[in-house]
């Protein structure tokens, strides 16, 4: 079925969020996001936020989950920001700035000062173009035989108020868990 009616969507928070679903939003693909190469394990997002077409169809979706980072070698947590996708048959709506607006503003109820998220190189633009900064430097993420240096471009966002939240901290940058 096509939908093209997509007029004022709003994004909701999901009370779940399924293989199936993602399914119906990038199809069942081996590799939806392009990451299979990266040999990387990721953890699933706790947190779910997506927007459906009026027929009902979920057509865009972004997950949350808090993850323990050290920054300098002082601990902190940041909102890391996953699975964020939308259907190929509408991008260009502006549907990942409505999903992404909808999680960051439940994000920032949550404590951290800033949101993090890995990406390929050909989405930098976009997500730079929804306010996120890329971060200089290595970052090390857990992986089942220790740590790892993330291959993927690692952009950031402040999710709090003031010069804390407004710069990312100096000093190495570690997320002591693995990738979501």
């Amino acid at each position: 079925m096509v939908d093209h009616d997509f007029g004022a969507l709003t994004a909701v928070r999901l009370a779940a969020y399924s293989r199936a679903e993602q399914n119906e939003i990038l199809g069942d693909g081996a590799d939806p996001f392009g990451v299979a190469e990266t040999g990387l394990t990721w953890l699933p997002k706790e947190e779910h936020f997506g927007v459906r077409s009026a027929a009902g169809r979920l057509v865009a979706h972004a997950g949350l989950l808090r993850l323990p980072m050290a920054i300098g070698g002082t601990p902190t947590e940041v909102m890391g920001v996953g699975g964020v996708a939308v259907a190929p048959d509408v991008r260009g709506r502006g549907l990942a700035r409505t999903v992404l607006t909808a999680a960051l503003d439940h994000a920032r109820t949550l404590g951290p000062r800033h949101a993090l998220l890995f990406c390929r190189p050909p989405l930098v633009a976009l997500y730079e173009r929804l306010g996120w900064r890329a971060l200089e430097g290595d970052v090390h993420v857990q992986q089942p035989d220790g740590p790892v240096v993330m291959p993927l471009r690692t952009m950031w966002t402040p999710l709090g108020t003031g010069p804390e939240a407004a710069q990312w901290p100096t000093g190495d940058v570690r997320l002591l868990s693995f990738p979501m």
